[in-house]
């Protein structure tokens, strides 16, 4: 039998002995019970995990763990003892992997600042405003930083399966903390949270691409009825339409509405340098490298996801990215013909 280990200390990681019945009934599986129960107390108490956690990343029941556990479990414990065993190994594995890199925080970029004046414009004036930039080239994260700096400020992001009226609607109502499931009432109950604010609102909706027409119409019906700021983020489509779209009065109220657009379709080289820069990669090589990266499509996201991978493979060794680090990351990526 195994020594038992006081664990007394770390309440809630006890490990009393089981009962008779349970040692009768599992016999051959005991002393391995035993040693995984163990080995799973000493990984959540140096995570400071609870028991809660631990068998939500072990994929298994909160009761059913508490229960293999403390030793009274009545099915077969085989089977959960496989189970926290390959949940060990997978913990234990996460462990002995170099730390995952981090994309470095917030960079202020130009572009950065042309969409944060375009915003600010928008809330500031109640005004309809687009915002098309190719991407990879940091629209979202300037949005959740303006967000994050600014009062009254609700950022929705629409998918294929919300561009509708309704579904749109119902981003918008969670992003503004609204419980209404009554669809028919989703309108008025925005408009009432809107009007409360009393001016100074903004509405961000991003991936504004995939919404349907009617969509952007409700929200020039938010925007003139309510005084809220609206920005209609996301690649060109979502204003071509307007261009090639002339028939119909909708069009021409959301044409009269759009108060200001800002286009730009390729990064600019001061951005992708400093972008470069906050990766503090400073080897002429391998900057020009990241250079000619940053200028495909999908820019910063194409340096941001290579940087990445170049230092997984550099914290491997020890030792900085270089720029065979780089090569052989982008080549690993093998992203080159995609489109």
């Amino acid at each position: 039998m195994n020594k038992h280990i006081d664990t007394s200390r770390f309440t809630g990681w006890e490990q009393p002995e089981p009962d008779v019945a349970f040692v009768a009934k599992h016999s051959d599986e005991i002393d391995d019970w035993r040693l995984i129960r163990e080995q799973v107390a000493e990984i959540a108490i140096s995570k400071s995990w609870t028991k809660a956690e631990v068998a939500r990343r072990s994929d298994m029941k909160e009761s059913t763990f508490s229960q293999w556990f403390s030793g009274n479990y009545s099915g077969r414990l085989e089977n959960m003892n496989r189970q926290m065993r390959q949940w060990i190994e997978a913990v234990l594995e996460a462990a002995a992997m170099p730390a995952i890199p981090k994309s470095p925080a917030f960079v202020k970029l130009r572009i950065s600042n042309e969409i944060a004046q375009t915003l600010q414009w928008a809330q500031m004036t109640a005004d309809l405003v687009m915002i098309t930039v190719c991407a990879g080239n940091g629209k979202t994260a300037t949005v959740r930083h303006y967000k994050a700096t600014h009062p009254h400020v609700f950022h929705a992001t629409i998918s294929p399966h919300t561009k509708t009226v309704h579904g749109m609607l119902v981003e918008l109502a969670a992003e503004l903390e609204i419980h209404e499931h009554n669809p028919a009432k989703l309108t008025r109950a925005i408009g009432g949270r809107l009007q409360r604010i009393g001016g100074g609102s903004l509405l961000v909706v991003d991936e504004a691409q995939n919404l349907v027409d009617d969509a952007i119409n409700q929200l020039r019906h938010f925007s003139d009825i309510y005084q809220c700021g609206i920005a209609l983020v996301g690649n060109e489509e979502v204003y071509s339409r307007f261009l090639k779209q002339s028939n119909g009065r909708s069009y021409a109220q959301l044409k009269r509405r759009v108060g200001k657009h800002l286009k730009r379709q390729k990064p600019y080289m001061e951005d992708i340098a400093a972008f470069i820069d906050a990766w503090g990669v400073t080897d002429h090589d391998t900057v020009r490298l990241l250079t000619g990266i940053g200028m495909k499509g999908g820019a910063l996201g194409q340096i941001d996801k290579t940087m990445k991978l170049a230092s997984m493979i550099a914290l491997g060794e020890d030792r900085p990215v270089n720029v065979k680090d780089v090569q052989d990351a982008w080549k690993n990526r093998d992203v080159e013909d995609l489109g």
